[in-house]
């Protein structure tokens, strides 16, 4: 069995001080995918490093100190690492990592948030309008893909608190939902949590609104997105929200497969 476990850290060294690296090393999964770590590689802290059962890790950092950045983390050596999308303005800001065994790639991918106002809603726009040709690339180069990561956005009505007021909210607007019925009814992509969980309120990240995370307020924006070829492989899928490490939590995919 091959445990994928995708996690927005919110920075891994704050993660790291709330006993995310602890967590880690109780759980184990075999892959581990990180986004918005935070911080240059010089900068991260010791338990991010001292973690003798993965032989390989990868982080992706942003050109601007204290922002975006990708990792990482495999018990099993890959065959090749592949850094960015090829997008210079979207691997400045460190948003791809990917590893390579066999046939099977496993990605770590953060999407740009709109939260800021309306020039990054554009930037968002525009990374997702580019993206959806490498998914589609992607999704018939005769690979098994998992791309999981931070897609800043909320699917279906099922995945946040309140589809009605958060559809005038970016990561819940109508655009941002057809994108991804275009991946997914169009390009043909599988979300892999709903393959075997489809009950409600199963969120991965909650507002600093009061209140918000005990009262399950959140959106569900976190997702591990596979090619048809690895549907039959998915067996079981976890969020963590026993303990908090983030604004996200992490989310766990086990699939029938080995590395």
């Amino acid at each position: 069995m091959l445990r994928v476990t995708t996690f927005n850290a919110n920075g891994i060294r704050a993660a790291a001080r709330k006993g995310f690296f602890t967590w880690l090393r109780r759980t184990s999964p075999d892959v581990l995918c990180l986004q918005e770590t935070k911080a240059q590689e010089h900068q991260l802290p010791p338990e991010a490093l001292d973690l003798d059962v993965y032989r390989r890790y990868a982080f992706v950092d942003a050109q601007k100190k204290g922002y975006s950045g990708v990792a990482l983390y495999a018990k099993v050596e890959p065959d090749a690492i592949v850094r960015g999308l090829g997008m210079p303005d979207i691997d400045a800001e460190g948003r791809f990592v990917r590893f390579d065994w066999g046939d099977l790639s496993i990605s770590s991918l953060y999407v740009p948030s709109g939260t800021s106002g309306e020039a990054r809603q554009a930037i968002k726009d525009g990374f997702l309008e580019r993206f959806l040709g490498t998914l589609a690339e992607m999704r018939h180069d005769g690979r098994r893909h998992i791309v999981c990561g931070d897609y800043n956005v909320a699917h279906k009505e099922i995945d946040t608190f309140d589809p009605v007021r958060n559809s005038y909210v970016t990561g819940h607007l109508p655009h941002e939902r057809a994108w991804l019925d275009a991946v997914v009814d169009e390009v043909g992509w599988i979300d892999a949590f709903r393959e075997v969980d489809r009950e409600p309120r199963r969120y991965t990240w909650w507002s600093n609104w009061p209140g918000a995370f005990e009262r399950n307020l959140g959106w569900r924006i976190d997702l591990q997105l596979i090619t048809p070829n690895l549907s039959a492989s998915v067996r079981s899928a976890s969020i963590e929200r026993n303990e908090r490490f983030s604004d996200h939590a992490p989310l766990t995919v086990a699939y029938e497969l080995t590395l």
